[in-house]
């Protein structure tokens, strides 16, 4: 649905913040560019705090649906769903804001301005906070960001239902414990190639409310203080017409840990004669002696105070009521059924299948008498969430899924196993749980492993419980002594699948050798245990592809510091993947055939096939274009567009793909887009057009050259 605001009225709302600026002092214009902007009464303004998180649900401010986490929904390469869930989040928060409004509670996490989506490239696995991103790949990063903007900010004409922001401009993706002072080096080829487009697609067509800044220096600058990024290419170059605000605290790095500037006058000025209007933190404050020494104007303070007061007067905040559509939105909105029933369908649509040898999955009900459970992830609520995240009224773990859905029909068997990411369980010797494993193995017909990480292994720097001070992964290895008793179950010579928690990739190489069925189950929301006991005995087919490379090793990968794009993710590999961007297996399978390609790539090109599921099972299917400039030095080839379709057994569809010309553009040194003469092939089918897809397939993509004249 196209976003179609309208733009008289947003001119008007700018001048009746322009008018109510105009009022009020300059120590009160200062205090209401931090992020606890008190009420200023003798102009009927409330105190607000800006800082509120949605990244997959209302957060931090008591219950609320926990949707799987952002990487989890990736997955799903579904832009329907990214907005459906958008505009329930925004729903919640609604609902939320009104009872607090009317009981008078304004502080944090109580405001309708949202600091989500993350739009960073998951350039690097090891990033702890790579799961709040949408992988590594920009186009889908893109795709799914605009979506997600679009349901939180809605499609009233007038007003917002929630201002959404994306974060963390620019070039931010680990390491996680000098972000505070790191200057990252990058090519203007790799800044507009990849670490830019979202951001760009969040500014020009969402209409993204806010921007964050980022920790680090990109090539000398502090992000949000960078000319560069917030004015020359956020407001010049894309036509931002909203509000910046800084990473949390960010602005007292310049001069602590950047050392651009020498006092909190001189950082505070920067920031905002470069582009950042609100500070999350009370740096700004020193706005006021910085007028006074002349490093900054009222005028340029006043700029900054008429932006935030304009989205506020956009959500409604300064209207009566009924005029604005959304406060008709109640608190019986928040956690109700028909929300458990969008997050459980949520759930099933980002599973990923990567194994599934001789069809050991799903698994028939009727002819199985025992099931053991086994594993750290097992019974753990937090490998359900990720971080930035809300309070479930329920939480359904992997072991209560499978409670829930066999009742007394079938007797589980569960252990724990072995810790999370220690060798031993409470005072006792190294492994101490591992004959308990062997028993239970023993007396199950089928065992499932529940493996991986929880976000007290990967998230942002200073988590309060993050085993990894910094948040980032040492390595792609599971953790502690998970590998040893996954030898141990496999070695019971009993049917294995394992069921993956995580937010990023994982080595899990001898896995993949030795394991008949792998599912990758990321942090799958509070619903998630349900969604996965419905897979595993065949409710319906996972569908998820993935949205980011599993590498073979971590010795693979480039240094974590550098953030060129050479030899990392799949468009610039140069190395076999364990399982590639892209990948992922159904219950079904489905059959490509008869591709055409229409049209020029100077205009439009539509590629279509026919598609058909051959297979015995209904499920979804994501249907993937990718592109290729045959010269050297280009990228490999790289998705430019997406479609996620579902089919009954036996049923055949015909799928059309539209490509715009930035699909076969590519930048050059400068950073500039070219679309330059050659030949090109285009690949469409169910997976990239890589060798290891076909290996671990056994099937290969359609594909057609075109070729582009001068």
């Amino acid at each position: 649905m196209e976003l179609v605001r309208n733009q008289s009225k947003i001119e008007e709302m700018k001048k009746r913040a322009e008018a109510l600026v105009s009022k009020m002092t300059l120590e009160e214009k200062v205090f209401q560019m931090v992020h606890e902007s008190p009420a200023i009464k003798r102009l009927g303004i409330k105190s607000y705090n800006w800082w509120n998180e949605g990244l997959h649900g209302v957060a931090r401010a008591g219950v609320a649906t926990v949707f799987p986490q952002a990487i989890s929904m990736a997955a799903a390469f579904h832009e329907d769903m990214m907005e459906t869930v958008g505009d329930a989040i925004a729903t919640e928060a609604r609902g939320k804001f009104h009872v607090q409004q009317e009981f008078g509670d304004t502080g944090i996490y109580k405001g309708l301005t949202f600091w989500a989506p993350n739009v960073n490239i998951f350039r690097d696995p090891r990033w702890g906070r790579g799961h709040e991103t949408y992988g590594e790949d920009p186009y889908l990063t893109s795709r799914l960001a605009v979506r997600f903007i679009e349901g939180l900010q809605g499609h009233d004409e007038n007003y917002m239902k929630v201002a959404a922001c994306a974060k963390h401009l620019a070039v931010h993706s680990g390491p996680e414990h000098i972000r505070h002072e790191f200057n990252v080096e990058v090519s203007p080829q790799d800044l507009y190639e990849t670490y830019l487009p979202a951001f760009e697609a969040c500014v020009k067509e969402a209409k993204v409310e806010a921007v964050m800044g980022a920790y680090n220096r990109v090539n000398g600058e502090p992000c949000c203080g960078s000319k560069t990024l917030l004015q020359d290419i956020l407001r010049e170059e894309w036509g931002f017409d909203g509000h910046v605000t800084s990473d949390c605290f960010a602005i007292r790095d310049f001069y602590q840990k950047h050392h651009v500037t020498d006092t909190p006058e001189e950082s505070a000025a920067l920031a905002v004669r470069n582009g950042c209007d609100l500070n999350c933190g009370r740096i700004f404050t020193s706005l006021l002696k910085a007028v006074e020494e002349g490093l900054i104007t009222e005028a340029e303070i006043d700029r900054s105070v008429i932006r935030l007061f304009t989205t506020r007067i956009k959500l409604g905040l300064f209207d009566a009521q009924e005029k604005v559509p959304f406060t008709k939105i109640d608190y019986r909105s928040v956690d109700s059924r028909e929300m458990r029933e969008l997050n459980l369908k949520t759930s099933r649509e980002c599973l990923v299948l990567l194994k599934n040898e001789n069809h050991l999955l799903p698994l028939d009900k009727s002819k199985i008498g025992t099931i053991g459970i086994i594993g750290p992830n097992a019974d753990n609520r937090h490998a359900l969430v990720g971080n930035y995240e809300g309070t479930a009224s329920r939480y359904v773990t992997i072991l209560e899924g499978f409670e829930d859905y066999l009742k007394d029909d079938v007797r589980i068997f569960y252990s724990e196993g072995c810790h999370l990411y220690q060798e031993k369980m409470g005072m006792g010797e190294k492994n101490n749980r591992i004959s308990e494993v062997q028993a239970v193995c023993r007396e199950s017909d089928v065992i499932i492993a529940c493996m991986g990480l929880d976000p007290g292994l990967e998230g942002e720097a200073g988590d309060r419980g993050n085993h990894f001070a910094s948040g980032d992964k040492p390595d792609l290895l599971l953790p502690g002594i998970q590998e040893e008793v996954l030898k141990v179950i496999v070695a019971s010579g009993k049917p294995v699948i394992l069921l993956l928690n995580s937010g990023s990739a994982l080595a899990v190489d001898w896995a993949q050798e030795h394991v008949p069925a792998i599912m990758q189950c990321w942090y799958p929301g509070a619903q998630g245990g349900r969604a996965i006991a419905e897979a595993v005995f065949g409710e319906y087919s996972p569908s998820g592809k993935l949205p980011v490379t599993f590498y073979k090793r971590t010795q693979e990968l480039p240094e974590f510091t550098d953030y060129s794009m050479k030899g990392r993710t799949y468009r610039y590999l140069d190395t076999e993947p364990l399982y590639p961007f892209g990948y992922g297996l159904t219950y079904t399978d489905f059959s490509f055939c008869d591709m055409n390609v229409l049209g020029e790539p100077k205009e439009e090109v539509t590629v279509s096939a026919k598609i058909k599921n051959i297979g015995s099972m209904a499920s979804w299917e994501i249907v993937q274009v990718y592109v290729k400039r045959e010269a050297e030095g280009t990228p490999n080839p790289q998705l430019k567009g997406f479609s996620k379709v579902f089919f009954e057994p036996g049923e055949e569809k015909e799928i059309e793909i539209v490509l715009k010309p930035d699909a076969f553009a590519l930048c050059n040194k400068e950073g500039k887009k070219e679309l330059l003469p050659g030949l090109y092939n285009i690949y469409i089918g169910d997976m990239q057009p890589d060798s290891r897809s076909r290996q671990l397939t056994g099937k290969k993509v359609l594909q057609k050259e075109i070729r582009i004249v001068e």
